[in-house]
């Protein structure tokens, strides 16, 4: 999910494939950055943060963040997994409960995301991806919780984390926060 129309994100990925710095991955339906494309991306990821201050920016927004980060993972676990099973979502009342708990944590993220999304203005379309995908999991639509590449709350969280790693240049194996 994007905020841009998807013709746009096409035209791009066309020039940036011409360029040599994306490539796509047909068994896996997504593009991928190619080794020169990961270094104009830490060029344009350089000049975008040119000026800033990333430790008065992120530090403690991104504190907060991991440790909501936590307790994310643990409802992914809830969500996916039942009593050491896998969770078939045919108990409403522990499905409704596990919603309820991301409702809370989501509550708690808001205000943390959209801070972000101030201090840096490429971070902040995901609030709203968020609270949309939200949504879609409150009206019942399970995959759309811990789904993978389909937009999921999941996939937004961990696209948000993962450009809170590139940003900062954190190693994310050092952090412990896979």
């Amino acid at each position: 999910m994007t905020e841009h129309a998807p013709e746009h994100v096409e035209e791009h990925l066309s020039e940036f494939s011409t360029d040599g710095h994306v490539q796509f991955r047909e068994n896996r339906g997504l593009w991928q950055l190619t080794p020169d494309g990961r270094i104009v991306h830490a060029e344009h990821l350089a000049a975008d943060l040119e000026g800033l201050d990333l430790t008065s920016a992120l530090s403690s927004t991104y504190a907060t963040f991991i440790d909501l980060n936590t307790r994310f993972k643990e409802l992914c676990g809830a969500w996916q997994l039942r009593d050491g099973e896998p969770n078939d979502h045919s108990d409403p009342a522990y499905d409704r409960d596990v919603v309820e708990q991301l409702s809370e944590m989501h509550s708690e993220a808001k205000p943390v995301v959209g801070e972000m999304g101030e201090a840096i203005e490429r971070l902040g379309p995901y609030s709203r991806r968020l609270d949309i995908v939200l949504g879609r999991v409150q009206q019942g639509e399970t995959k759309m919780f811990t789904g993978v590449m389909c937009g999921s709350y999941h996939d937004a969280w961990m696209e948000l984390h993962e450009d809170l790693i590139l940003t900062q240049g954190i190693d994310r194996s050092a952090e412990g926060s896979f």
